[in-house]
């Protein structure tokens, strides 16, 4: 059914200077519309030129005494400070590895070694599967896992459905801050308070949160805390926060002479990528940029630079939600909640009739970039039984995606719909 009647203005704020954000991205210096940002965001110029200076100056092998190795051990500890302060923590509660999967998959077999055969873990239904899989895989070890499942009605977690999982035997609860497909917020730290009073653990998969909001895992009161930095403008390293002395107890997977007090670098094995290291730097210096350049002072404000995001990306978000919304072939995959402060701007939807799969080729003809499929919330998207339509349509926006290009989407859904 055509639509090209409906006007959806795109309203022309002035949250953020675009044309200087813009400018701090040299991958956006292109005609696509970059809207696959839930699966990695473009790199701050920043960050690409750390990476390529610690290339180019110190490539050598931390812990010598000569001068360059020492250079490059002040680079890459620095990263390390600026990976913490993005979350909140201190550096030794930070460990950096590939990806937040490889991260997970480590966590559980260290804790499964200080677990008995009988002990519990929950995990949901509505996570990606870095922060599923590996707890599951603990039942071949003697391990319960029970699993708490999202409402229909509402696609996310409430704490009454946790509450008859928790037992003196539960050891951790795994959840999401953030649905990676639903784009709704979960109050993390109401359910960690819940989880901490039952004796648990938590494990809590912040990818999805971490590019649009504040991350401050002290007032969330989590245990432990995954993060993509090629989520948040960084380069592909995954990080897990990690409570000092939940870190220091755990047996290391690390080699035998590696002390067991060496934390984080037990928890590292083979070392970090030192050029990606280093380079983490240089998301903090734009962000300190962004803030400057917007009046928020000199100094790095890590929660008014969100705050700011935050408002840019509601604005941005909400011409597409109220098109899919008012569509009548679109079907958003949508909690109950309100954009704003409980959504970010990742949707995903399907179209009567048409298979996920056959839309974006649709859109690539236009230089829309979106992706379709389950993107590793499998359990959710098989659970809504969209798994035989090619899962869902996702369109995630970034701070430096523009009004005119939701535009251009919108024109384009409007054409081929």
């Amino acid at each position: 059914m055509p639509t090209a009647s409906r006007s959806f203005p795109v309203s022309l704020f002035g949250v953020l200077d675009l044309d200087f954000v813009r400018g701090e991205f040299p991958a956006l210096e292109t005609d696509w519309a970059l809207m696959d940002n839930a699966g990695g965001t473009a790199p701050c110029r920043q960050v690409i030129e750390l990476m390529r200076a610690h290339m180019e100056r110190v490539p050598v092998q931390l812990g010598a005494s000569y001068g360059l190795s020492v250079e490059a051990r002040e680079a890459v500890e620095a990263g390390r400070r600026a990976a913490a302060r993005l979350v909140g923590s201190e550096a030794d509660e930070i460990v950096l590895g590939a990806s937040s999967t490889v991260l997970v998959q480590q966590l559980a077999s260290v804790l499964r070694a200080s677990w008995d055969t009988g002990d519990e873990v929950v995990v949901t239904n509505l996570d990606h599967e870095a922060n599923i899989g590996p707890w599951r895989r603990l039942e071949e070890t003697g391990i319960v896992v029970r699993e708490w499942r999202f409402r229909d009605e509402t696609l996310t977690l409430h704490e009454d459905d946790l509450e008859p999982l928790l037992s003196e035997r539960t050891r951790l609860v795994a959840f999401t801050h953030c649905s990676n497909v639903v784009g709704s917020i979960v109050d993390v730290a109401a359910l960690a308070a819940r989880a901490r009073a039952a004796g648990a653990l938590t494990c809590v998969d912040g990818v999805a949160f971490a590019p649009h909001r504040r991350v401050d895992v002290r007032a969330l009161g989590v245990d432990f805390y995954l993060a993509s930095l090629y989520k948040v403008f960084g380069p592909h390293l995954g990080l897990m926060f990690g409570r000092r002395e939940l870190l220091r107890e755990a047996k290391s997977p690390n080699h035998f002479f590696v002390s067991e007090e060496s934390v984080p670098t037990k928890f590292e094995p083979g070392n970090v990528n030192y050029e990606l290291a280093a380079s983490l730097v240089g998301i903090l210096d734009y962000l300190q940029a962004l803030g400057a350049h917007h009046g928020l002072g000199e100094e790095l404000d890590l929660g008014a630079c969100f705050a700011r995001i935050d408002e840019h990306e509601e604005e941005l978000v909400r011409p597409l939600l109220l098109f899919l919304d008012e569509h009548p072939r679109a079907r958003r995959i949508a909690s109950a909640a309100p954009a704003g402060t409980e959504r970010v701007p990742t949707v995903s939807f399907t179209v009567d009739g048409m298979r996920s799969s056959e839309l974006p080729p649709l859109l690539d003809e236009r230089r829309l970039a979106v992706r379709y499929g389950h993107f590793y919330a499998y359990r959710l998207v098989r659970d809504l039984g969209l798994l035989d339509r090619d899962g869902v349509v996702r369109v995630s926006l970034a701070h430096y995606n523009s009004p005119r290009e939701v535009e251009r989407l919108i024109e384009a859904l409007d054409e081929v719909l």
